[in-house]
């Protein structure tokens, strides 16, 4: 099972970037439990560490800085060129293989730690259906957002790809047995900063560390492997940073290495 980290409510807080958007904050501010700066408000409270933006183009969270240094907002943008540029990349094929893309047709996978979707969209991109579980209620709100965007778009490919997505609000053990046993492989990403150290991601990571307790640690992650492995499913699939250990006693089946990272591969039972 996933354990949970979710943010202190008064670490965050949501607010309108213009008077066009107020209603809106309002009612998600609601929804999350959270106070809601009004615009042209000029300060949050002082335990506020993040503030989740309403914008009329996107949803983004930015952490508050002293001095007024906060780094740039971050959110969910499918359909931006940072996407768009990952889809070429040949860590694609590494996760494409990992998962077992060409073995099955439309491969049905759950992406376990979802997070800001990226690897998912990748995943539905490559022809998976893919159930995103994520457990943090604001990065749900940055997912459903991004997604919504994408759906809407003028723009066939971003269409189908988030077509192929479905959000699940709450820990990937929560999913209902009929989405469990539709599944072909359970992927997991456990986020470890040290995997990545450019510029985006440490943002994204000093971000996440600061308002959800750290993230998920080697123990929680070791334990939500054991989940997956129990699960009826052909063939569960860890990301993890290239040298670092496995997660658990059991070795996988194999193991796909890339430069940064490596794919370790459970095979349970074919996928053909």
């Amino acid at each position: 099972m996933q354990p949970h980290h979710s943010a202190p409510l008064g670490k965050i807080a949501v607010a309108a970037q213009d008077s066009a958007q107020r209603d809106r904050a309002q009612a998600l501010a609601q929804q999350l439990g959270a106070y809601c700066v009004e615009p042209g408000q000029a300060h949050a409270p002082p335990a506020v560490q993040a503030l989740l933006w309403v914008g009329a183009d996107a949803l983004s969270l930015q952490a508050v800085a002293a001095g007024g240094r906060s780094p740039g907002p971050i959110s969910v943008d499918f359909g931006g060129a940072a996407m768009r540029h990952r889809r070429r990349g040949g860590q694609n094929e590494l996760l494409g293989k990992a998962v077992g893309i060409g073995k099955k047709p439309a491969l049905a996978v759950l992406d376990a730690t979802a997070g800001l979707g990226r690897d998912s969209f990748v995943l539905a991109d490559l022809g998976c259906a893919v159930v995103l579980a994520e457990r943090e209620p604001v990065v749900l709100a940055l997912l459903d957002d991004g997604l919504e965007r994408a759906a809407r778009a003028e723009d066939a490919w971003l269409n189908r790809v988030a077509g192929r997505m479905t959000l699940h609000h709450g820990e990937a053990s929560t999913l209902p047995a009929a989405v469990l046993n539709t599944l072909d492989v359970i992927y997991l990403d456990p986020m470890f900063p040290e995997r990545d150290k450019s510029a985006a991601v440490k943002k994204e990571m000093a971000l996440f560390q600061t308002l959800f307790a750290g993230g998920t640690t080697a123990d929680d992650a070791a334990q939500l492997l054991d989940w997956a492995l129990g699960c009826d499913v052909a063939r569960v699939v860890v990301k993890r940073p290239l040298r670092a250990p496995c997660l658990t006693p059991q070795q996988p089946s194999h193991t796909i290495a890339g430069k940064a990272v490596r794919y370790d591969v459970y095979v349970l039972r074919s996928l053909r």
